[in-house]
């Protein structure tokens, strides 16, 4: 485990950390999130709370950006996507195994999934615009809470996913594991196209959601994101936990 910006980042590597989630989804309820830097902006300056990414029971890096600003102090984070993650897992003998939700994209593409994956045991949740603390999302938690899987898929943007993960272990869940993965499914099914490997290989993810998503990702990368120097300086050089 290596502390980074006050997170507790899981160490391990690709196929390690995928065989630790299959255990997870056989045990006790747990749950998983990805931090990138939009994720972690907005827990520094406290618009997601510290609760929910405290209760996860892994936080495994999704940023290349995250990675190389933790080396500059010494440190090693396993950059491991959560669109990785997720595919990595469909595809794997444990997909044939485990009974995997989805939550979050709607039925045409789940439908895709399923015909993308079929060896996988798929099955879909029903996800309402969610708001939190309404009837509707409390409603939602339940259905979720009493459903079966071994896993579940929570596609439905942060931090919406990552709340309802915790709420789900408030909820009572006894069993399985939730995995944060935000657009996952939309890459996999081609709603979304994910970046060149030439860009990931640069770190350059984020510029070309800006350049396909300009109006969308303006605020985010070019406004918002610069932030993070600011808490990097702030939490590992100065040691200052917000």
């Amino acid at each position: 485990m290596t502390r980074f910006m006050t997170l507790d980042f899981t160490d391990g590597d690709r196929p390690a950390l995928l065989g630790r989630v299959v255990e997870m989804a056989r045990g006790p309820y747990a749950y998983v999130v990805t931090p990138n830097v939009d994720h972690v902006i907005k827990l520094m300056d406290g618009r997601v709370g510290a609760d929910v990414y405290q209760g996860a029971d892994l936080k495994i890096c999704d940023s290349r950006i995250l990675s190389h600003l933790a080396r500059l102090r010494g440190k090693r984070l396993s950059v491991y996507p959560g669109s990785d993650m997720t595919a990595d897992l469909l595809a794997s003998k444990a997909a044939r195994e485990l009974t995997i939700a989805v939550f979050g994209p709607d039925r045409e593409a789940f439908d895709d999934l399923v015909a993308r994956y079929p060896q996988a045991r798929l099955v879909f949740l029903d996800a309402p615009m969610l708001v939190p603390d309404t009837p509707v999302w409390t409603a939602a938690v339940r259905a979720a809470a009493e459903a079966e899987w071994d896993v579940l898929l929570a596609c439905v943007s942060f931090p919406k996913q990552e709340r309802f993960a915790h709420a789900l272990r408030l909820a009572g869940r006894q069993h399985g594991v939730t995995l944060c993965v935000g657009a996952s499914v939309d890459f996999l099914t081609g709603r979304q196209q994910r970046a060149p490997e030439v860009f990931q290989r640069l770190s350059l993810e984020w510029l070309h959601r800006l350049l396909s998503q300009p109006r969308r990702m303006f605020r985010r990368y070019v406004i918002e994101g610069p932030a993070i120097l600011g808490w990097f300086v702030k939490t590992e050089v100065l040691g200052q936990t917000r």
